[in-house]
């Protein structure tokens, strides 16, 4: 057998140690792989063109499911929402207390357990109106439009408001790589270098964003179900307490 050169066999460890790496940097299955083949196509434009096509995708969606968290100089919110045009549902937990927010149309509800009430109550037992805060454990109660409250808990039910104030990534983005979020392949951008937070878009079907890494470390949120059916229906009657006045400070 004839002996295979050194240099051809140095040459041969260096393209392995290529194809290692373009691994595990883009995650193509070896080298010569178009890390776009069988894709939506996005991942061949440009940053800002992507950026654009992700968020035109946005604006184009009936629903999503938003989940993770928000940080802020005040703390941090923990979302749970299911959204659309029509308005949203889903748990929202902040200083350690979590409450439930269904919004159907113009309509709020807050619901919430007993511990929630008497913390808003000021920790005497009782919520509205002398209410005890055990009546109200667990009940949908609704939210008057005139209430600051509404302002305040009807934005996490805005599909729209909140996409965008989450989504709007200024800066100069650029391509961060080939990655996955769960089993969909995605193109990630990162705004700044980084410094701007980190986009997700998938390519497949639609080029919906998949997960978001805000500035700053300012949390992480993932973005699944877009245009996923969405049923929103008032609670049951016997489930509703209506006050027609303000609600406590919460």
């Amino acid at each position: 057998m004839t002996p295979i050169p050194q240099r051809r066999t140095r040459m041969s460890a260096r393209v392995a140690a290529v194809c290692a790496l373009a691994v595990a940097t883009t995650g193509l299955t070896g080298c010569g792989t178009d890390p776009d083949e069988g894709t939506n196509g996005v991942g061949k434009l440009e940053p800002a063109q992507i950026r654009d096509r992700a968020m035109k995708a946005v604006g184009s969606a009936d629903s999503v499911h938003l989940s993770g968290t928000v940080i802020t100089k005040d703390g941090g919110v923990e979302l749970d929402m299911r959204l659309s045009d029509g308005g949203g549902q889903g748990e929202v937990t902040s200083g350690g207390t979590t409450f439930g927010l269904l919004r159907v149309g113009e309509d709020l509800y807050l619901q919430a357990g007993a511990d929630f009430w008497n913390q808003a109550a000021g920790g005497d037992g009782e919520g509205l109106e002398g209410t005890t805060a055990e009546k109200l454990d667990g009940k949908y109660v609704k939210v008057p439009e005139k209430d600051p409250a509404y302002q305040r808990f009807s934005g996490f039910t805005d599909m729209d408001a909140l996409l965008d104030g989450l989504l709007g990534l200024k800066g100069k983005p650029a391509k961060d790589g080939y990655h996955e979020v769960g089993e969909v392949r995605t193109i990630r951008l990162k705004v700044d270098e980084g410094a701007g937070g980190r986009l997700d878009v998938s390519l497949k079907g639609a080029p919906f964003p998949l997960r978001l890494e805000r500035p700053a470390e300012g949390g992480t949120l993932r973005f699944t179900d877009w245009n996923a059916p969405l049923e929103l229906e008032e609670p049951p009657k016997d489930e509703q307490v209506d006050y027609g006045q303000d609600l406590p400070q919460t």
